[in-house]
């Protein structure tokens, strides 16, 4: 709790990290209401039951307490961005003093957000933020994503050979943020003539290993493979464990679950990013006491892009364990 309270003193004394290219209105928002003690926020995203979340929601709960507020985590089960903004709408009906948006597409999201604001009822982001359009959404809490997949291919180029040819996986379409993600590796991967054949792996790691160990049988001179999001990261992992081990294969990717890092232990996933979820579950929770309480407006705030390899895994799978990373 010592930890909860110090993370949140920070941001009421320090502030946010701005986060480039996103667009604000919050001038044209209306005036928070005055000092209300009795608030409940709406968290809204897509696979809402996915592992991923299980950080982001803890960082919430934490923050509740710690600010004395309500919170309810939900969202679709699995990409549909039409039922994730009738959500937002809905949550605006049932009397949700804020709203947090996981803000997967940067046109759907814009008429409900807005619509929102019009109530008097605050929206942040968190997970994915829509920076590339105008949206009313106060701030969000999120990786620079295209930024990180640069971060990734740059990590791992030194081991690829010019002209190699590499194997990127996405457990979804449609998400903006694997797209972000896939945009800065292939960047980063052109600098050496390096060819890539991308794939849906689906969001199911062991559906996603037996769909990546086709495609390494359909290409036989591929040996990396670059992960987007943690589904698939893992899935490349349990692909090179179960057929393909010894035999030159790895993999790198994104976001952290228990069976990653211990492939990670295993050697059979060089490194993983981790874009600390549990901040992106804390901080819009304070953002938006503090602007409906205080008017303090809220700041973009990048969650970072932090390099998990054995160097480090052991410590991040124990915080693992408890939610935090």
């Amino acid at each position: 709790m010592r930890a909860v309270q110090f993370v949140g003193w920070t941001i009421v004394m320090c502030g946010g990290f701005i986060m480039g290219g996103c667009l604000s209105v919050a001038k044209e928002t209306p005036s928070p209401p005055s000092c209300p003690n009795d608030l409940r926020f709406a968290f809204i995203t897509c696979t809402a039951e996915a592992p991923f979340f299980l950080p982001v929601k803890q960082g919430m709960r934490d923050a509740a307490e710690a600010m004395g507020v309500r919170c309810d985590f939900m969202g679709t089960v699995g990409v549909d961005v039409q039922a994730q903004a009738e959500m937002v709408r809905q949550a605006v009906e049932a009397g949700y003093d804020g709203i947090a948006v996981n803000i997967i597409d940067p046109v759907a999201f814009d008429p409900v957000i807005w619509q929102a604001v019009e109530r008097g009822v605050p929206v942040v982001g968190f997970n994915v933020d829509d920076n590339n359009s105008p949206n009313a959404r106060l701030s969000s809490v999120n990786q620079r994503l295209a930024e990180a997949g640069r971060k990734l291919a740059r990590h791992v180029l030194p081991f690829i050979p010019n002209g190699a040819h590499v194997l990127i996986t996405m457990h979804d379409e449609g998400v903006s943020a694997l797209e972000d993600r896939l945009r800065g590796i292939q960047e980063v991967l052109s600098e050496k003539d390096i060819r890539s054949t991308v794939i849906i792996s689906g969001l199911d790691s062991e559906t996603g290993a037996a769909v990546i160990a086709e495609a390494l049988n359909v290409h036989p001179d591929i040996r990396g493979i670059l992960g987007t999001g943690q589904s698939d990261t893992e899935a490349a992992g349990k692909a090179i464990e179960a057929g393909f081990s010894g035999k030159g294969y790895w993999s790198a990717g994104f976001d952290l679950s228990p069976k990653t890092l211990q492939l990670i232990q295993d050697g059979y996933i060089r490194c993983t990013v981790d874009q600390q979820p549990y901040i992106q579950g804390f901080y819009p929770v304070i953002q938006l006491t503090q602007y409906i309480r205080y008017g303090i407006i809220p700041s973009d705030i990048d969650a970072g892009a932090a390099i998990i390899d054995q160097s480090n895994v052991v410590q991040v799978l124990e915080l693992s364990k408890r939610r935090y990373r």
